[in-house]
């Protein structure tokens, strides 16, 4: 990583078929070897499948089921003082869109099935009426296991804003 200057953001092309380019992200995420084309054909028939099984456009179970899988928060590590306190922050908007991405490849690479356009439709459906292997995880509640901790400790949550406190007066709760 440069010291200097922050790497560029490489512009997404969007995808030949629906003009999005959140399509494109997660066929660069589905793609194994190089082989744009079998992720492009995977993609494509798992959102045939989808749209077979529920009844409505297969865009837009995607869609659904995208937004449903983005994670609002996230827990990072605050170190002060001798001890590590686990502190909740809202995700940027680019990062919950590849995580979600990610989360959604990983579950249906998982889940049991007999294609993976089967196991990706499968997952989109699921995704879309939050099921699936990220409710089950835990991570439909933000990752926040560890939530507690802050908790506990109530300073935090001043300095977050989440409290009023000496900090954040003029906020009002």
């Amino acid at each position: 990583m440069s010291r200097r200057t922050s790497a560029e953001r490489r512009p997404v092309v969007p995808d030949f078929k629906y003009g999005e380019k959140t399509i494109t992200q997660f066929i660069s995420c589905l793609m194994k070897d190089g082989k744009r084309s079998t992720a492009q054909r995977l993609f494509y028939d798992a959102v045939g499948q989808a749209e077979k099984k529920s009844g409505e456009s297969g865009l837009e179970v995607f869609r659904k089921a995208l937004n449903n899988v983005k994670p609002v928060l996230e827990v990072r590590s605050r170190r002060v003082g001798g001890a590590t306190y686990q502190v909740p922050v809202e995700v940027r908007p680019e990062r919950r869109t590849a995580l979600a991405i990610r989360w959604l490849i990983s579950y249906a690479r998982a889940r049991g099935g007999h294609t993976m356009a089967e196991k990706l439709a499968a997952e989109f459906l699921a995704a879309a009426n939050n099921e699936g292997g990220y409710a089950q995880d835990g991570r439909g509640q933000q990752g926040l296991r560890s939530l507690p901790v802050v908790e506990a400790s109530p300073g935090w949550l001043f300095y977050l804003g989440l409290l009023p406190g000496p900090l954040n007066r003029e906020r009002e709760f």
